[in-house]
């Protein structure tokens, strides 16, 4: 009779050894993508920038940072799925803290402006993706269009912001975070004025019937 030999030893016990290894293979063998763009950790939401080349991406995040928000990566942001639902959002060690600013070339933005202005990783909540103002394009001004942003099998919400010149970004994307917030919460302001705005028609189109007095 042969006898086997364990494969590996843990001074843990063996239910905490167990879990501690399950939650390891569930980070190291997850579905992962790499992604250009920045992703900021801003009043505690998640919000990946995304964009082409050029567009203001990362003068985009420092202005953030420099209004208080943190910086998770720059450039190249990687991507895991967690639980199967959901998508960490981290920074290539090599990188970390760097963020490159055309002009200015590469800042490493912790020894800038503290540690507190950085952090390690970050679910991934919502999606700004900037582009080129198109006159001819119509985009959307209530807020009611619903779009995501899909990687990796995940879905996120997603907003398209227009870039042009006059247009300060930082400050409509921290405003895109807080509203997003908002509907996490549940309020949804457009949803609202919509519905009183139906209500108030539907008010007017009813008739408003007079019997006069009582035969």
């Amino acid at each position: 009779m042969s006898i086997s030999t364990p494969w590996t030893t843990a001074r843990a016990a063996t239910p905490l050894a167990m879990a501690r290894l399950s939650a390891a293979l569930d980070v190291y063998l997850a579905a992962r993508a790499v992604v250009h763009g920045v992703l900021m950790d801003i009043l505690g939401l998640g919000v990946l920038i995304v964009g082409e080349s050029g567009i203001g991406k990362s003068e985009c995040a420092l202005d953030l940072v420099v209004r208080g928000h943190r910086l998770v990566a720059d450039d190249a942001v990687e991507l895991r799925v967690r639980a199967d639902s959901y998508l960490m959002g981290t920074c290539p060690e090599l990188t970390r803290h760097h963020m490159e600013i055309r002009g200015l070339g590469l800042i490493n933005v912790q020894d800038l402006f503290g540690v507190a202005s950085t952090r390690r990783s970050k679910r991934v909540e919502l999606v700004v993706q900037l582009e080129r103002w198109d006159p001819s394009r119509e985009y959307d001004r209530l807020g009611l269009d619903e779009a995501h942003y899909e990687c990796v099998g995940v879905r996120v919400p997603m907003l398209r912001m227009p870039v042009a010149p006059g247009r300060n970004l930082a400050i409509l994307v921290e405003v895109a975070a807080r509203n997003q917030l908002l509907r996490n919460g549940g309020l949804n302001a457009a949803r609202r004025l919509v519905d009183r705005l139906d209500a108030r028609l539907a008010a007017r189109e009813t008739p408003d019937l007079d019997f006069g007095e009582d035969l």
